[in-house]
């Protein structure tokens, strides 16, 4: 039995509403286990009479089943029309439902059209709020799955370390860690990765390109993985070969925000609070204005997810949340440093699940 279509099938009973939908690639993988790419395809999975029913292209069934789905499918051919088909299945019960909850952050105007169609006497329902709450706690094997993306994140930022040297250039670096992960098993990155360079690094989310490593810059390394379909999100900051008294200055801060940070990771703790620790601590050595972004966010399916850990959020952190804690400062001309850990939050606070270590290091670089 799926707990989580149960547990979905449980409130929109208590909600009376009489059918859903979801639709999203993430909401569609986080309750059946299938991933895929649907490229223009339908795919979704209806709750009619709270009876699951995946919909998807015919040649996408052997995956389904090896996914694990064990309740009702139907599938189409690319010459049929999907949602005729969907229609003859249900038949006159489409005449009877009264409200219909959907994914209103991402389902197309195509598809709601298609379902007023399909569904002329219904009223469509938001629900996004459940969704993102169930996926807001982890369960054991997502929190298992999400370990294991930071392992490979922490390995990641030691190709890239491994990789510098005079001249080199950001993508060079870039490509070498991609690589690598890949020849690991490695068959999917969480986000676009970040490897920048001096100047470049003083951009929060700078683009990787042609700029070359010299002597002095500091080094930026963003990135992470996708382990069966869970992310992780890992930043860590070196200097090539010569230090600055300012950058050492910098470094230290935004080491020091990241405890401070950390330390406010706890169950019942409100998420403001990590956000206000890191920026107290920043403000206070006189680089307040340097840190231009929130502390972190919610992570797990999706590289970014709810909870947002910004100033003015009120709600209370929960045994379960998974979240990046990412202070950094940012000067332009010198350049930027940043320091991102993902945690978990557990009963007695929280643990990091990125283990790269963090004190300041000068890179000689390879020759």
């Amino acid at each position: 039995m799926n707990e989580k279509i149960v547990v979905l099938n449980e409130y929109l009973r208590n909600q009376d509403w009489m059918a859903g939908l979801i639709t999203s690639k993430e909401n569609i993988y986080y309750l059946s286990g299938f991933d895929y790419e649907p490229h223009e395809r339908f795919v979704g999975i209806f709750l009619i009479g709270h009876k699951p029913l995946f919909v998807l292209p015919e040649m996408e069934m052997e995956m389904l089943l090896e996914s694990g789905w064990d309740y009702d499918s139907l599938t189409y051919t690319d010459s049929e029309n999907v949602w005729e088909k969907i229609s003859r299945f249900y038949g006159d019960a489409t005449g009877t439902i009264k409200e219909l909850a959907v994914e209103v952050s991402c389902l197309s105007l195509k598809n709601v059209r298609h379902l007023k169609q399909m569904f002329p006497n219904t009223r469509i329902k938001n629900l996004d709020p459940k969704l993102t709450g169930m996926r807001m706690i982890k369960r054991p094997e997502e929190i298992k799955k999400l370990k294991t993306a930071a392992t490979y994140a922490d390995y990641a930022i030691n190709i890239g370390i491994d990789a510098l040297k005079e001249g080199v250039t950001e993508l060079e670096v870039l490509a070498e860690i991609e690589y690598k992960l890949k020849k690991a098993g490695i068959r999917e990155l969480s986000f676009s990765p970040m490897v920048l360079f001096g100047n470049n690094s003083s951009k929060p989310h700078g683009e990787t390109g042609e700029n070359q490593l010299k002597s002095g810059d500091t080094v930026i390394f963003d990135l992470g993985v996708k382990y069966e379909g869970y992310c992780s999100d890992i930043t860590r900051t070196v200097i090539f070969k010569e230090l600055k008294d300012e950058v050492k200055k910098m470094y230290e801060t935004v080491l020091k925000a990241n405890a401070s940070a950390l330390k406010e990771c706890k169950p019942g703790n409100r998420i403001r609070n990590i956000d206000s620790a890191a920026r107290h601590e920043i403000s206070a050595n006189g680089y307040g204005p340097y840190f231009p972004h929130r502390i972190g966010h919610g992570l797990g399916i999706n590289i970014h997810e709810e909870p947002s850990l910004h100033s003015e959020n009120e709600n209370s952190l929960k045994t379960g949340m998974v979240l990046t804690v990412e202070p950094g400062i940012y000067i332009p001309g010198l350049g930027g440093i940043r320091i991102e850990d993902d945690v978990v939050i557990t009963d007695n606070g929280c643990e990091v699940l990125t283990k790269f270590p963090k004190d300041l290091q000068v890179v000689k670089g390879t020759f």
